[in-house]
């Protein structure tokens, strides 16, 4: 299986590009993991945020084509702990899918056509994030669904 994570805009934080590239090299021990950014309209700055939401969604429907389930990270979805979230991804797997994309939203978070293309909503927790800080989060928590998954000592129950 292969998963890709498709997020909209620059990480600006070198702690955090930093931090997200560590989990996702760990990450290629496991599984072909993919990174995709979307940058945004080059007007941004000018459109309202529906607007917005609305120009960064048509960017990412382009990339849903290749994939066979797509996930959105929002904090409207369900939550897990590491131990479930492992298994949900345990279940995936198992059921055949080939390609498995993850998406981090913008600012204002997906348009009305993101939200009815994706097959289901993960939140990583019931509090607000910055999209940037979702990509260090999210890789750290999918690299310690597979330690569970592979019995490794990283997580502790």
């Amino acid at each position: 299986m292969r998963i890709t994570l498709l997020q909209t805009g620059k990480t600006d934080a070198s702690w955090l590009t930093t931090g997200t590239g560590e989990y996702t090299g760990r990450l290629s021990h496991y599984i072909r993991f993919d990174v995709i950014d979307i940058i945004p309209p080059k007007n941004f700055r000018q459109l309202n945020p529906q607007q917005l939401k609305d120009a960064e969604g048509k960017l990412m429907l382009r990339h849903f084509a290749g994939a066979d389930q797509i996930v959105l990270l929002d904090e409207k979805g369900k939550s897990y702990s590491s131990e479930d979230f492992a298994a949900w991804i345990q279940k995936i797997m198992n059921a055949g899918t080939r390609h498995l994309m993850f998406v981090i939203g913008g600012a204002y978070g997906f348009s009305d056509e993101v939200y009815a293309a994706a097959d289901a909503l993960v939140s990583l927790s019931s509090m607000t994030f910055s999209h940037q800080m979702v990509r260090l989060f999210f890789t750290e928590q999918l690299y310690r669904a597979f330690t569970i998954l592979k019995n490794e000592p990283y997580h502790n129950s």
